[in-house]
C-alpha cells in the first residue's frame, strides 16, 4: 500500500515539473498496463518484483493523469491574453477576508456571472478597489457579500529572480484566474449583504469573529496573533513579531498547524466519549470510543474550515480521518501509512499543494517526528523524548529552510519546547473559547505577552539564526540523506558520518571576482528599480524598489535575493531620490541587512530604522575606487538644492561605474533637465550599459543624450502591463534605431552584466519553465 501511495504522489509531483501539459494520447497506454498488471501470474522472485513495479508505474500514471486533468480545467479558467486591459462587468461573491488598507481594499471574488457579451468565463479573481476621487478611503466591502462590478483584469504575472517567489504558481494553486482593479466608471452595486452559499457563510463567519477579536482587544500587542490562531488570518501580525517568531523557529505555531487541529480534535473526542459513556441508550447504539472518533473528526473539520482550509490543517484533518477509520475497524493503525494516505488525500484535492512551502514543511516535520519516535525499542523519558523530537524536526527541516529561506533558527529546539505546549494547549483553546466568552481573549493575550518576552530575548541572541547562501539541489539531497543517517536509532554504526553529507550545504563554494572586474544585477522588482553591484570584495545596492503599503520590494524581493546570493552586509546603499518605486524598500533593506553608508539624492522622506547609517547627499564629483573599479557620482550638481522649480526626478543620483568601454551608467528618474546637465558637465558619458532614465518614459532618454552615451545595451526597469505604459514606444524605437540591445525586466526578469577583461556580457534570468508560465508576456 505504501509503494502505491508514494507512486501516486510522485506522479502528481512529476506533472508539476512539466514545461507544457502532455497530450491526452498517452492515456491510451493505461488500459494495456492495467491489463498486464492484473493478469500477471502470481509468483515469487523476479516475477513478483516486476508485477510490483508495474503496479507502482500504474499508480504513478494515474496520479500524473489526475493532475493533468485538473491542470487543464484550471488553466481553462484563466483570463485569455486578448482580454487583458479590457473592462468586464461581472457578478460575484467575496469569499475571503477583505484586506483593508489606507487607500484601497483588496479582496478575492468568486465569479458567478459575466455580464459583458463575449467576455470569457472566469473562476476567482483578485481585485483591488481604490478610494474614489475626493475621498481618502474606499467603500467598505465585507466577506460573504454579492457585488456587481466593472473590473479591468490582467493575467497574474510576478517578478522573475533566482530563488524568487513564483506568483503564477501561487495564483494557479489558489485558483486565481486574473487580478486587477475595480473600475468606478460603472458604479459598483452591492446585490446581497449575505450570499446564500456555503463559502459565503463561512467567509462571513470568519470576518465576524475577526471583527469581534479586534473590538474586544483593541490595540493589544498580540491581537493579531489571536486572530491568526482562531481564524488563520496572519495579516495583522506586525513585522517585528514575525521577525521574532522566524528567528526562534516558532512561526509555524502562528498558523493553524497540525498541533492545534490535533489538540482540538483530542479535546472534543475525549469530552464526547466521556459524556457518551454516561448515556446508556446511546452506548447501546454506538460505542463511546466510536462516538468520540466522530466528534474528533467533526471538530477538526470545523476548525479547519474556520482557518480557511490551509495546508497544515488539511494534512492533519485527513490524517485524523485515516486514523479514525483504522480505529473504527479495530485495526492497528500504521503511522507512516496514515501519513502517506493523508499526503495522497491532500494532493487529490489540491494537486498544486506540492508548489506550496507549507506543504513540504508540514509533512516533513510530521515525517521527522515519526522517524525518531515510532518503532523504537527503547523509549526515552518524556523530557528527553520531547527535546529529541524538537531537535529532530529542526535538523530534518534545515535543508528545506536553507533552500527556501537561506536561514534556519538555531534556538528553535529550545523555543519550541516551551512555545508548543503554551500555544497549543493554553493559548489556542482560550482563543477559540473566546468566540463564546470574549473575556478569555484577554487571558490568551496575557499568555502570549509572557511567551513573547522570552522569545524576544532568544531572538536577540547573536547565534539565534544561521544563514547560508541558497544551496543547489545536490547539496540539499545529500543533506537530507545525512539527516536520515543521523536520526537512525541508537546502535547503528557510525551515525556521526551523516554529518559529512552536510558539508556541501554548510560550506558551499564561493565565487570570487577578479580585481578590476565587476558584476551588475538589475533585479526585477516590477515597476521600480533595484540594482546590485559587486566587485571582488565590496557590494553596493542602488535603489530598493517600491512599497506596497503592508510590505515592500525590499522585504519581498531584494533582501531574499541578497541572502540567496550570500550577501549579509552591504558596503553602501544609494537611493537615487524619494519616489516610492526607488525608495519604498529602503527600510526593509536597512533593517535586515547590515549597511555601512548611504547616499541619497534627497533627504529621506521616511524615518530610518534604528542603527541605520546617516544618509549623505549625492553630489557631483563624489568618487571612490573599490578593488580597482572606479565609481563616480555625475549628478546632481552641488547647486541643485538651490535650483528653482527643480523636479524630484532631477535630484536623482546618477552613478557611473567602470571606465572606457566597460562603463555602466544609471540615471535614476532623471529627465531632460538632468540629462542636459550631464551633457553640459563635460564628463565622458559613453557607456557599454545604460539603465534608461525613468523606466523608459518619454520625458527621458533624449536623442542627443542617447547619442552621447551610445550604449551597447539598454535596460528598461518596468513592471508587467504597468499603468504608465513604460517604456514608451518612441523611446524604445530610438534605441533600436541605433542597434542597441534592448533588455526589459518585465520580459527578461533579472538581468546580469559581467564587466570582465574580455568586455561586457549580458544574460537574462531564465526561470525553469512550467506549464502555467506565460510563453512571453
Amino acid at each position: 500500500m505504501r509503494i502505491q501511495l508514494i507512486a501516486f504522489c510522485l506522479g502528481i509531483w512529476f506533472l508539476q515539473q512539466q514545461a507544457m501539459l502532455p497530450s491526452p494520447h498517452w492515456l491510451w497506454g493505461l488500459p494495456p498496463l492495467a491489463f498486464v498488471v492484473h493478469f500477471w501470474p502470481q509468483s515469487q522472485g523476479i516475477g513478483e518484483g516486476l508485477r510490483r513495479v508495474g503496479v507502482a508505474l500504474l499508480c504513478a500514471a494515474l496520479g500524473f493523469a489526475w493532475a493533468a486533468w485538473r491542470a487543464e480545467s484550471r488553466l481553462a479558467e484563466r483570463l485569455p491574453e486578448s482580454w487583458q486591459g479590457r473592462d468586464i462587468e461581472l457578478v460575484g461573491v467575496v469569499t475571503d477576508l477583505p484586506d483593508m488598507r489606507a487607500e484601497s481594499v483588496r479582496f478575492v471574488l468568486d465569479v458567478e456571472q459575466v455580464l459583458t457579451p463575449g467576455a470569457p468565463v472566469l473562476g476567482r479573481v483578485q481585485l483591488a478597489r481604490h478610494a474614489a476621487r475626493g475621498t481618502t478611503q474606499p467603500e467598505p466591502m465585507h466577506a460573504g457579500e454579492r457585488w456587481r462590478l466593472a473590473v479591468r483584469l490582467k493575467i497574474p504575472y510576478g517578478t522573475h529572480n533566482p530563488h524568487g517567489f513564483d506568483l503564477e504558481a501561487w495564483a494557479l494553486e489558489q485558483g486565481i484566474s486574473a487580478s486587477g482593479s475595480v473600475r468606478e466608471r460603472v458604479a459598483p452595486v452591492r446585490l446581497d449583504a449575505r450570499a446564500a452559499t456555503p463559502a459565503a457563510w463561512i467567509a462571513a463567519m470568519r470576518e465576524s469573529v475577526r471583527d469581534r477579536i479586534f473590538a474586544t482587544l483593541g490595540e493589544a500587542p498580540y491581537a493579531g496573533v489571536i486572530a491568526a490562531l482562531t481564524i488563520g488570518d496572519q495579516r495583522s501580525i506586525p513585522y517585528e513579531q514575525w521577525r521574532v517568531y522566524t528567528r526562534t523557529g516558532v512561526n509555524h505555531l502562528l498558523s493553524i498547524s497540525g498541533l492545534h487541529v490535533t489538540m482540538i480534535a483530542a479535546l472534543a473526542g475525549w469530552a464526547v466519549a466521556f459524556g457518551w459513556r454516561r448515556w446508556p441508550r446511546a452506548v447501546e447504539r454506538l460505542p463511546a470510543r466510536q462516538a468520540g472518533l466522530v466528534a474528533a473528526v467533526l471538530a477538526a473539520f470545523a476548525y479547519t474550515l474556520l482557518a480557511g482550509f490551509q495546508v497544515p490543517a488539511q494534512r492533519t484533518l485527513f490524517m485524523l480521518v485515516v486514523l479514525a477509520l483504522a480505529f473504527w475497524g479495530r485495526r492497528e493503525p500504521r503511522p507512516f501509512t496514515a501519513l502517506l494516505a493523508a499526503l495522497a488525500a491532500v494532493l487529490v484535492l489540491d494537486p498544486w499543494a506540492v508548489l506550496v512551502v507549507g506543504f513540504w514543511l508540514s509533512f516533513g516535520a510530521m515525517a521527522a517526528i515519526m522517524w525518531v519516535t515510532f518503532g523504537r525499542v527503547a523509549l526515552p523519558d518524556k523530557l528527553r523524548g520531547w527535546i529529541t523530537v524538537q531537535a529532530a524536526v529542526t535538523v530534518a527541516l534545515a535543508p528545506a529552510l536553507l533552500l527556501l529561506f537561506q536561514q534556519v533558527s538555531l534556538v528553535s529546539p529550545f523555543a519550541n519546547a516551551v512555545a508548543i505546549p503554551v500555544v497549543s494547549w493554553l493559548v489556542t483553546p482560550l482563543a477559540l473559547l473566546g468566540a463564546l466568552v470574549p473575556p478569555l481573549w484577554h487571558a490568551s493575550v496575557w499568555l502570549m505577552e509572557w511567551l513573547g518576552a522570552m522569545l524576544v530575548w532568544m531572538a536577540e541572541l547573536p547565534w539565534a539564526v544561521g544563514t547560508r547562501p541558497a544551496p543547489d539541489a545536490l547539496a540539499v539531497v545529500l543533506a537530507v540523506l545525512g539527516t536520515l543517517w543521523l536520526l537512525l536509532p541508537r546502535g547503528f554504526p557510525s551515525r556521526a558520518l551523516g554529518c559529512v553529507l552536510w558539508l556541501p550545504i554548510l560550506l558551499p563554494p564561493t565565487e570570487v571576482l577578479a580585481p578590476g572586474t565587476f558584476r551588475v544585477d538589475v533585479i526585477d522588482v516590477g515597476q521600480g528599480t533595484s540594482i546590485l553591484v559587486r566587485t571582488a570584495r565590496h557590494t553596493l545596492l542602488y535603489d530598493t524598489g517600491a512599497s506596497y503599503g503592508d510590505s515592500d520590494a525590499g522585504e519581498r524581493i531584494v533582501v531574499p535575493y541578497l541572502r540567496a546570493s550570500g550577501i549579509g552586509e552591504l558596503d553602501g546603499v544609494i537611493v537615487s531620490h524619494n519616489d516610492n518605486d526607488h525608495s519604498g524598500g529602503l527600510r526593509s533593506v536597512l533593517r535586515d541587512i547590515v549597511t555601512r553608508w548611504m547616499l541619497n539624492g534627497q533627504t529621506p522622506a521616511q524615518p530610518l530604522p534604528a542603527g541605520a547609517p546617516a544618509p549623505r547627499p549625492c553630489v557631483r564629483g563624489q568618487s571612490w575606487v573599490w578593488d580597482g573599479v572606479p565609481f563616480s557620482i555625475l549628478n546632481p550638481p552641488s547647486t541643485a538644492s538651490a535650483s528653482y522649480n527643480r523636479s524630484d526626478n532631477d535630484f536623482s543620483c546618477v552613478l557611473s561605474i567602470g571606465s572606457g568601454t566597460r562603463r555602466f551608467l544609471v540615471t535614476g528618474d532623471a529627465g531632460r533637465r538632468g540629462e542636459l546637465e550631464l551633457m553640459e558637465s563635460g564628463v565622458d558619458l559613453s557607456s557599454a550599459v545604460l539603465v534608461a532614465g525613468h523606466h523608459g518614459s518619454r520625458t527621458s532618454s533624449m536623442e542627443a543624450f542617447v547619442e552621447q552615451v551610445a550604449p551597447d545595451h539598454v535596460v528598461f526597469t518596468s513592471g508587467y502591463r504597468n499603468r504608465y505604459h513604460h517604456p514608451h514606444r518612441g523611446v524604445v524605437e530610438r534605441f533600436r534605431a541605433r542597434g542597441t540591445n534592448i533588455l526589459r525586466s518585465d520580459h527578461d526578469g533579472l538581468i546580469r552584466f559581467e564587466f570582465g577583461e574580455a568586455g561586457v556580457t549580458a544574460a537574462e534570468y531564465r526561470k525553469p519553465r512550467r506549464y502555467w508560465h506565460l510563453a512571453h508576456p
